[in-house]
């Protein structure tokens, strides 16, 4: 029931930003490092990725449609790491801070418990509470 339940709530955050990379593609691109070639094109996709793995993590019919969309998403908050780290370096040269350590920190934090959270949540790992036999 736990798994079912972070399940449903991270593909709702992945929906909705998802949803955000298609509508509001802006603020994603002033965050994309430089040497991310065609930037439009990879928010764009980037968005599309997110609402399909959204959608498979919450399908019924196909648990390896649901490993595959979790592995997915796994794998996007990996890559999407560069351009958090470049969010945090771009602010943090601001005269003002920016948005601060206070939002940075527990971002960078969080980034490997999403890829943790897509591959429990999507049932491709038990860890750490796998049982042993």
């Amino acid at each position: 029931m736990t798994r079912a339940i972070f399940r449903w709530l991270l593909a709702i955050f992945y929906a909705g930003a998802g949803y955000l990379h298609l509508v509001s593609p802006r603020p994603f691109i002033d965050i994309m490092p430089g040497w991310v070639p065609e930037p439009e094109g990879v928010i764009f996709w980037t968005g599309v990725a997110e609402l399909l793995g959204a959608a498979a993590l919450l399908q019924p019919w196909s648990v390896n449609l649901r490993k595959a969309g979790a592995i997915g998403l796994a794998l996007y908050a990996g890559c999407v790491f560069p351009a958090n780290l470049n969010h945090f370096a771009i602010d943090m040269a601001r005269n003002d801070g920016g948005l601060g350590l206070a939002y940075h920190l527990p971002r960078m934090a969080a980034q490997p418990v999403l890829v943790w959270l897509a591959l429990w949540g999507g049932g491709v790992t038990d860890w750490p509470w796998r049982r042993r036999s």
